[in-house]
């Protein structure tokens, strides 16, 4: 099709109704609305956006294929997409305008892979805008008097009133003070273009946000123009209801207004049920005094809407809780055992609204509420009886009621066709309560607010490991398929030097090897060995022998291709564990991130927080003294969970209160790395990453350790590792032991450990475990950071979640093209069409290219070499998300070799991209980093493991 403008043949007001609806379809929805070019207002109907993309397939593909069932399935569902997408946040109905509209057809094009289409109906759309503004109407002549248009607002009441303009010029210029790059006149012509007379007052914030979100693709700024008129209404409707009349208010005369309505909002939440009356014991005047107002004007208008949707607290649907009023319920709840509790509600308050940490969504969910279940994750070993499975079943539904994500450890439960003592049968083994457990995880989410989650780990030599592997499968008896749960391998050593040497693996069933379920190292070796020679020698009836390299193959395959189970290592989780004297690891987590042990009798918890790293980071590295400082307030609250955590069940109880394990991560990590201008793909990142997470090991242990000392060492220190003089960084030392050339990582420090060694051997630790990276997902969103220790998904991209779909742009990426005079509509377009991806645009310096080179343009290896240098430090996991643009079995083979030699604990999602991607964004190869990886290559005995871009290396290719 040609590119020429002239030939794009595109129906003008295809995507509203004609004003004659006579014969309207039945698709339109007057609750719907649509404002027209010329300022009338008529209802959606979804059959016009059928008709504009039948017409533009047409146009691109020609008649016979436009015409195919394939086509015409698509449109149904691209129109279906845009209907969703405009009015997904007015359930009641509303307005949007035509080019809202087109607007949204657009990207429906961009999502679903059609480039061709999309990029004519760009070009058509710039052509008709720029006929309409020839055409425009001249001014009036000479004498006559232009005809003010006024605008009159439906209030609530059903009253009409005119729209009070001079309000709407101060909200929009609140919105844009201290910005660059927006303009409060470029904002204030679009509003009124969405303006009209008789629209609902309540619809005037819907169209202000509306405006601004379609231009957050022209500049990021954008976005926090959209939050701070999002605010508007967030103010409007909390201060209206906690008011008792209607009520808005500025954001320069919320300063006055909020300390007030802290107290109000504490009276009436308290009435409601909905928050803990001990909170109204508070000082509510001195914690009101305390509130930071300018803190609203920091959100993204992702992070706003998502708090608005899913943490606010609200009555018959309405929020009642403003941002700050939000932060320092969920200080209060923190500090409610505190001696001096307002003082560290203040403390708390501060570190949460400058996010500069974040506590987990748990915690944000339902502190300070009558049920404070603040954990974000318990893990749980399933007992191999049969009253044992459902009472473990019945605690996952419990668990995960109140908002805990689960992992349960199955290996205890007997294997198919062992023997059933009791009734003299046969098991149908672990698979069918796998299948139990999956459909009780979608009947009871996570108390109403998200989808409740679990993940199920199995060892690699239990007997159902095969059929464990192939439970996300799509085909075979789907009585025997988990398509909700998640799973992963629980992988020991001996089963990855089988693999390297290409030896066998033996499968047998627990209740015929029951001690290795609690053996790890060596001790595991010894006996497993003993176990083969057993059943060569007919003493142990059912086993299978398999190739172990065939059985690694299909997990890699089974991994590709269903994305479970994930690969997670048992040993290093074991050999390295600080409470090893208490219990052994058996599995890990939702997220891959906790190793904490279970048993029948403790459930383990974690309770988790975040640091925000780019706001501790300059562009000559961390800030030192901030990060301590935030650090030790951090660990201070994580530490409050637990005693003031409300337990759904007593072995989580139990558990928690006996080891009092933390888990301190980070997000934000690519945003830093933009602040000091190093490449992901690069040894500076990974040098980042090995002395950032150095510095939060150090400062979090200290401030453990200055816990101890004021409220005592956690119950089952004496006989740690911590008890030993024994830290993260020295248990390399006994992984190295146990696993010789299988173990290549680096151990160097810069820091004092000496002294602080000495500190924790004679005063003690308040917590068991005190790190862990969880994914934070949400949070990050709140913040405005990019995800916890994960490149930069794409540059510009619309991102779904349950608040919507938003607009996201990488804001160095627009202010370094900026400064190099790139940044204009058509570099917009050709990012919109390469899917955010710079490496195509010959016309961005090669640097640039590589310094945004987005997560499937980076090889995997250096997420694994980053993440080597962070484990070290770590007690716990990360959740490592890999990403490889085009897997094979080479390349998956080298990648978890690799991480498995590195001394990862755990990984997480093997995320691929996919064929039409990778059509769009490349000719031949996946675009990725021209440097090469350190040449610090795997141990002899697993060659294959190599971590160099070596052209002779088959495992490279």
């Amino acid at each position: 099709m040609s590119a020429a403008s002239d030939n794009l043949k595109f129906p003008q007001e295809a995507l509203v109704p004609a004003a004659n609806t006579a014969n309207k379809p039945q698709a339109v929805d007057s609750n719907y609305k649509v404002i027209r070019r010329n300022g009338s207002v008529t209802p959606f109907d979804q059959s016009k956006i059928e008709v504009a993309l039948t017409k533009a397939f047409l146009e691109v593909e020609g008649g016979v294929v436009a015409a195919s069932s394939r086509v015409h399935k698509e449109v149904k569902e691209l129109a279906a997409q845009v209907g969703d997408s405009l009015f997904r946040r007015m359930p009641d109905g509303g307005v949007v305008h035509i080019e809202d509209v087109q607007d949204q057809v657009e990207l429906a094009l961009m999502r679903s892979g059609e480039q061709k289409v999309a990029r004519s109906y760009v070009l058509y759309r710039e052509e008709r805008s720029r006929l309409r503004a020839e055409k425009e109407v001249k001014p009036t002549g000479k004498g006559k008097k232009a005809v003010a248009n006024v605008i009159n607002v439906v209030s609530l009441n059903g009253d009409t009133k005119p729209l009070d303009m001079k309000r709407l010029k101060k909200i929009i210029n609140e919105a844009v003070s201290g910005l660059e790059g927006v303009s409060a006149d470029v904002l204030m012509t679009d509003v009124t273009r969405n303006l009209f007379d008789g629209i609902k007052e309540k619809d005037v914030g819907s169209a202000l946000v509306m405006s601004a979100r379609v231009m957050i693709e022209k500049d990021p700024n954008y976005s926090q123009v959209a939050a701070r008129l999002l605010m508007d209404t967030i103010r409007t409707e909390g201060l209206t209801l906690l008011n008792g009349r209607p009520t808005d208010a500025t954001q320069a005369e919320m300063k006055g207004i909020y300390p007030e309505m802290l107290a109000k909002y504490i009276r009436k939440a308290v009435e409601l049920e909905l928050v803990d009356d001990e909170l109204s014991r508070y000082d509510l005047v001195k914690l009101g005094n305390a509130i930071k107002p300018q803190r609203d004007q920091q959100f993204t208008y992702l992070g706003l809407q998502t708090l608005y949707d899913r943490y606010f607290i609200h009555t018959d649907g309405v929020r009642f809780e403003l941002p700050q009023i939000f932060f320092m319920r969920v200080a209060m709840g923190l500090a409610i055992n505190e001696v001096q509790r307002e003082e560290r509600a203040i403390e708390f308050y501060d570190l949460l609204s400058s996010f500069y940490f974040m506590s987990s969504t748990p915690t944000l969910f339902n502190s300070g509420t009558l049920r404070p279940q603040l954990s974000s994750c318990y893990l749980t070993t399933i007992p191999d009886h049969l009253s044992g499975i459902y009472d473990a079943i019945k605690d996952n539904a419990l668990l995960s009621k109140y908002a805990g994500g689960l992992g349960n450890d199955w290996t205890p439960v007997r294997g198919l066709g062992s023997h059933i003592k009791g009734t003299n049968g046969k098991s149908q083994g672990v698979v069918p309560f796998l299948k139990v457990a999956n459909d009780t995880a979608v009947a009871v989410n996570q108390g109403g607010k998200r989808k409740g989650a679990v993940c199920a780990y199995l060892e690699t030599w239990h007997l159902d490991i095969e059929e464990f592997i192939e439970l996300r499968k799509n085909t075979g008896d789907d009585r025997r398929r988990t398509h909700d749960m998640n799973s992963a391998n629980w992988i020991p050593d001996l089963f990855m030097k089988r693999v390297a040497e290409e030896g066998e693996w033996t499968l047998f069933s627990p209740d015929d090897t029951p001690d290795l379920h609690d053996l790890f190292g060596s001790a595991f070796e010894a006996r497993y060995v003993e176990y083969e020679a057993k059943a060569a020698r007919g003493e142990i009836k059912l086993f299978k022998k398999l190739k172990a390299l065939d059985l690694w193959r299909k997990m890699l395959g089974m991994l590709f291709e269903t994305g479970h189970p994930w690969i997670t290592f048992k040993d290093p989780c074991n050999i390295r564990y600080t409470n090893q004297h208490a219990g052994v690891v058996h599995s890990s987590n939702l997220c891959t991130e906790i190793t904490l042990h279970t048993n029948e009798d403790e459930i383990a918890v974690c309770n988790l927080g975040s640091i925000n790293l780019p706001a501790h980071t300059t562009k000559n590295g961390l800030d030192m003294k901030l990060l301590k400082k935030t650090v030790t307030t951090a660990m201070r609250m994580l530490d409050n969970v637990i005693d003031y955590n409300y337990y759904s069940v007593p072995q989580a109880r139990r558990s928690n209160l006996q080891h009092r394990p933390v888990g301190l991560g980070l997000m934000g990590f690519h945003d830093a790395l933009y602040k000091q201008d190093l490449v992901y793909a690069s040894q500076g990142a990974v040098q980042f990453a090995d002395t950032s997470m150095e510095a939060v090991s150090y400062f979090a242990i200290n401030a453990s350790n200055e816990l101890a000392k004021e409220r005592g060492a956690y119950p089952s220190f004496k006989g740690s590792l911590w008890d030993r003089g024994i830290l993260p960084i020295d248990s390399l030392e006994l992984l190295q032991k146990e696993r010789g050339d299988y173990l290549q990582i680096d151990k160097s420090s810069t820091l004092d450990w000496d002294t602080l060694r000495k500190s924790v051997q004679a005063d003690g630790m308040r917590n068991s475990n005190v790190m862990a990276i969880a994914p934070t997902a949400t949070i990050s969103n709140i913040c405005g950071v990019s995800q916890s220790i994960e490149p930069t998904y794409q540059n510009l991209y619309v991102k779904s979640n349950l608040s919507g779909e938003f607009t996201v742009v990488n804001p160095y990426m627009v202010e370094e093209l900026k400064s190099l005079d790139l940044w204009d509509d058509v570099m917009i377009n050709d990012l919109k069409y390469f899917d955010g991806s710079l490496q195509q645009i010959d016309r961005i310096p090669a640097n640039v290219r590589e310094k945004y080179a987005s997560a499937f343009e980076i090889d995997p290896r250096w997420l694994v070499e980053a993440g080597s240098r962070r484990q070290k430090w770590i007690d716990q996991g990360q959740s490592l998300n890999l990403y490889m643009a085009e897997p094979s079995g080479s390349k998956m083979d080298n990648l978890y070799k690799l991480a498995w030699v590195r001394g990862l604990k755990t990984t997480y999602y093997l995320r691929s991209m996919g064929a039409t991607h990778m059509e769009k964004t490349s000719g031949d190869e996946p675009v990725a980093s021209s440097r090469e990886l350190p040449d610090n290559a795997a141990p002899k005995a697993a060659p294959s493991a190599c971590s160099i871009l070596d052209p002779e290396c088959e495992a490279c290719q």
